[in-house]
């Protein structure tokens, strides 16, 4: 699915409880993390649920998992990764997903403390962007 479609599948869903069904929805779509990976290295700072995302690089390509021990969180994670699926470092380090977030309307209405979190999972995707491209010290590579 893109940002687009999900986007649109959004805009369709006419109240907020449609729409927080649907981010449970995506969440449940989500492959499980075993407990071995949910360890501190990969979770994500700044958020009131336990949030976890793994890197995978693939020659310039990154990809990443993650999971939550909460359901509407999961669902939030789904959207995350979706807006930065198959991307090289560059193009993640370039989305504006400010204005992503906002044409789903995600920024209204979910509660601040999600909103935090969300934006906690986006500065840690844009941190291993970052390592991607040999400008943090202390890089390590997870292969997929």
């Amino acid at each position: 699915m893109t940002i687009d479609e999900l986007t649109e599948n959004f805009s369709f869903l006419d109240s907020w409880e449609d729409r927080y069904k649907y981010l449970i929805e995506l969440g449940n779509g989500l492959t499980r993390l075993s407990e071995k990976e949910k360890i501190e290295q990969w979770k994500v700072p700044g958020c009131q649920s336990q949030v976890w995302i793994i890197p995978h690089y693939d020659n310039d390509i990154l990809h990443f998992t993650g999971d939550s021990d909460a359901i509407i969180v999961r669902g939030i994670i789904a959207i995350v990764l979706e807006i930065f699926k198959d991307k090289t470092a560059q193009e993640i380090l370039d989305i504006d997903v400010e204005k992503i977030f906002d044409k789903m309307g995600l920024k209204e209405h979910i509660t601040p403390n999600r909103r935090s979190g969300m934006l906690s999972m986006v500065d840690k995707i844009k941190y291993y962007a970052t390592q991607a491209l040999g400008t943090e010290d202390g890089y390590s590579r997870v292969s997929s």
